[in-house]
């Protein structure tokens, strides 16, 4: 039991560290209208899946009157969006600047499209508790597709050769089908803006992904922090440009979480 709960355990200590983007990585999570969205993602990346780099600021438009998630703790999470937006530009963003100079684009894409292939069973197994049998057996097509033609992921095979989508379900989205509300919105240091479910679902995400199971305590660690650092190079200036156009961008990311996620469910 130790040693399948140490490498856990720091396996969210490290979404801590990683998910920075907070207001990068889910800053630029999200879905575009179809047409847009098709378009801007294979712009971006041919060799991903149209949903995976869509960015969920994209969604708010700032307009009176859109629905917006209950936020009792403001204050504290003013005071933690703060410490994550000084994280992203004093030590994330200058990182990655340094890591893409050693690593181009191409090579990049294809760390993400690998990791993206290793957590097949969470998306999986995320489709056949929310009753999605065709998104099961996407996802299988997939890994077998990208595992093989795909050179163990790091080409999207699936989708380029065959426009198979990738499901993108995961555990805060099956809770919220079986009726379990939001919750409090919350500001995590270096998580970023996510809510009570969605948070209690990266936990329970953290059990079906496969890497926790095998790797050690610090294997784990740097292939978190490798993995999150390689994501977030690949959208370096998304943030910069939402935080020029937003009144207040603490508000624009809590109501463009808000949108991002309900769409996600609704799909």
């Amino acid at each position: 039991m130790k040693k399948y709960l140490k490498p856990y355990l720091f396996f969210l200590f490290m979404i801590v560290f990683a998910m920075t983007c907070a207001n990068i990585t889910l800053a630029s999570d999200s879905s575009l209208d179809a047409a847009q969205g098709e378009a801007a993602v294979q712009a971006q990346d041919s060799s991903l899946n149209m949903e995976e780099d869509e960015s969920y600021l994209e969604e708010w438009t700032g307009e009176s009157g859109v629905s917006d998630l209950s936020d009792p703790l403001e204050p504290v999470n003013r005071v933690f969006y703060h410490f994550n937006d000084k994280l992203y530009f004093w030590g994330i963003k200058p990182v990655c600047k340094v890591y893409n100079k050693v690593f181009p684009e191409p090579v990049r894409r294809g760390f993400k499209n690998f990791f993206s292939n290793v957590y097949t069973p969470v998306r999986a197994a995320n489709c056949l508790l929310q009753g999605k049998v065709a998104g099961f057996w996407k996802e299988i097509a997939r890994f077998i597709i990208n595992t093989t033609s795909g050179y163990l992921g790091f080409r999207d095979a699936a989708f380029q050769n065959y426009r198979v989508e990738k499901s993108n379900e995961d555990f805060g989205q099956t809770l919220a089908v079986y009726g379990l509300g939001n919750g409090p919105y919350l500001v995590i240091p270096f998580i970023g803006p996510t809510t009570l479910r969605d948070g209690a679902g990266i936990a329970a995400d953290g059990y079906l992904n496969p890497p926790n199971y095998f790797l050690s305590f610090y294997e784990i660690m740097g292939k978190s922090a490798g993995e999150k650092v390689n994501d977030v190079s690949l959208r370096l200036g998304e943030y910069e440009s939402f935080k020029e156009t937003a009144i207040d961008p603490y508000v624009s990311i809590r109501q463009a979480y808000y949108q991002y996620r309900q769409k996600q469910i609704a799909k």
